[in-house]
């Protein structure tokens, strides 16, 4: 759940924001001036700051810019000022984005929700698993043998790319039968272990890397993750 904190000195505004963000999925702290924003940021995380530029005392471009010396944390800016050039101002302080007094509280909700979705970091590459002369690639779910491709079904990848994800670690018959397809019986693991280690192993009755974990599960041991 995203942590929001709303900066505003309009305490009727304020109330409703934190109730609306509030009804739709978020938490949500408020503050009423830079002062008390900052000793909330000083206890607590938050993903996002909701920001009333037209403040008394320190303004929240001046809030902001301060901040944008310590912090990352995404801002969204709130004014009564429709001039281009305010906008421009606020962006270039530190702003993510801009929304202008009066707006629609959903459209304040989509802007929330684009900027966090843009604030994610881009997931690593997930790396090849060497099992052997065989290479799986999790994020293709493909595997190849001497450059060439062995053939998997749906769910023997799916099985191999769970124990890929966590290799070294014991997954149980459940957490595998899930991460097949949610459907797979526990007991159907087992038939999909043996014909994977028939594609992986160079004796499927002596396994190295696919091994049985007696009354556990199973766990993968790659050559290199």
């Amino acid at each position: 759940m995203p942590h929001i904190l709303v900066v505003d000195d309009d305490d009727r505004l304020r109330d409703l924001l934190v109730k609306f963000l509030g009804d739709n999925g978020f938490l949500v702290a408020a503050a009423a001036d830079a002062m008390e924003a900052r000793r909330l940021m000083q206890g607590l995380a938050f993903d996002l700051i909701v920001l009333d530029l037209m403040m008394p005392g320190e303004s929240g471009l001046e809030f902001a810019e301060k901040l944008r010396t310590t912090s990352t944390v995404p801002i969204l800016m709130l004014t009564a000022m429709a001039e281009s050039e305010d906008r421009i101002r606020g962006l270039e302080t530190g702003g993510d984005d801009y929304l202008t007094k009066p707006f629609e509280p959903r459209e304040l909700v989509l802007r929330i929700k684009s900027i966090l979705k843009r604030a994610q970091p881009e997931p690593l590459p997930i790396r090849d698993i060497v099992l052997g002369d065989a290479v799986f690639s999790p994020e293709r779910g493909e595997m190849t043998r001497h450059r060439r491709r062995v053939h998997l079904t749906d769910q023997e990848a799916a099985l191999l790319r769970a124990l890929a994800a966590r290799p070294g670690v014991v997954l149980s018959r459940d957490d595998l039968a899930n991460a097949a397809d949610g459907e797979t019986e526990s007991r159907a693991v087992d038939v999909q272990v043996t014909r994977l280690r028939r594609k992986i192993e160079k004796d499927p009755r002596e396994p190295r890397y696919l091994k049985t974990v007696r009354g556990k599960g199973y766990v993968l041991w790659p050559d290199s993750h």
